[in-house]
């Protein structure tokens, strides 16, 4: 029986991550696992500062705090689940299969955009890069569609 012990939870703070955030805690309590999750961002660098930060002379560690903290608002409702958090620098599947490597993960579990066409095909698909790279299985999580939506009108 698969039980993974430690589940990687990459997230780009959008609506599809926070709906796979919330699969990862799922299944990190139902299998008493360590849930990590990681922020990767292009750059550290002083051109993701905002003006406030600049003026203040706290670029990048004030573009640093500020993910931080949003990454440590991630955290399930209850308190039963050990969580890590982690925010690294560079190209977001290469550092989310070196980060499975380096810490053994044995799930990753990321959120989808839904891309389809052209977008997808100039902006590329991370997910699917993760898929293809990742040295353990990758569960790839999309938002339902509202049975609603769904239904042919008429």
């Amino acid at each position: 029986m698969f039980q993974p012990h430690l589940i990687l939870h990459p997230t780009d703070f959008s609506e599809g991550s926070n709906f796979a955030f919330q699969i990862a805690v799922d299944l990190a309590r139902q299998n008493q696992a360590v849930l990590l999750v990681l922020h990767v961002v292009e750059t550290l660098g002083p051109e993701n500062a905002t003006y406030g930060e600049i003026s203040s002379q706290l670029q990048p560690q004030g573009y640093d705090k500020r993910l931080e903290e949003t990454m440590r608002r991630l955290r399930p409702a209850a308190n039963d689940v050990s969580i890590e958090h982690l925010l690294v620098e560079g190209n977001p599947a290469q550092e989310i299969d070196r980060v499975a490597r380096d810490r053994a993960c044995d799930l990753i579990v990321l959120g989808t955009h839904g891309r389809t066409g052209l977008k997808r095909l100039l902006m590329g698909s991370i997910s699917e890069k993760v898929v293809r790279l990742a040295p353990c299985p990758v569960l790839t999580v999309k938002i339902p569609i509202p049975a609603s939506a769904s239904r042919p009108a008429g």
